[in-house]
């Protein structure tokens, strides 16, 4: 029998933390597993010059060192610590376009994501990552505030 994962979306803000505890809590009590997913927000731009298209590819790797070490690595350290099995993953798009891939990639049975805190405009206009998570799920999506 395959062990239920859990896909956890993962800022490694105040929210985060405590979206990271109520996952940790609901798969030791169920026996599930983690998968946690940091997105880092990432646009192709098409007019950028040969150079600066290496030097964003360039950053984008030290972004993603720094988000392994700073974010992922302590949360896993977190799961670990309370004996819950745990694999994590950095990845660069869009938010909900790729917690719904990945969810549906590992056969996921929920989704956990943090509350929103921005009242922009522009939160209000085109949808918060939570909120587009709870329209498109394949699966129950619980949002932790």
């Amino acid at each position: 029998m395959t062990k239920e994962i859990i896909v956890v979306a993962y800022e490694s803000d105040d929210d985060s933390k405590t979206v990271l505890a109520y996952a940790i809590d609901r798969a030791s009590k169920s026996g599930a597993a983690l998968h946690i997913v940091h997105v880092l927000e990432w646009s192709p731009y098409s007019f950028l010059t040969p150079q600066e298209v290496e030097e964003r590819h360039g950053r984008r790797k030290q972004e993603m060192a720094r988000a392994q070490e700073a974010i992922l690595t302590p949360a896993l350290a977190q799961c670990t610590a309370a004996g819950v099995e745990a694999t994590a993953e950095i990845r660069y798009g869009q938010v909900v376009e790729l917690i719904l891939e990945i969810t549906r990639a590992k056969g996921a049975r929920m989704i956990c994501v943090g509350r929103s805190g921005s009242n922009s405009m522009a939160s209000r206009v085109f949808g918060s990552v939570p909120l587009g998570l709870a329209q498109s799920a394949p699966v129950p999506t619980v949002i932790v505030p």
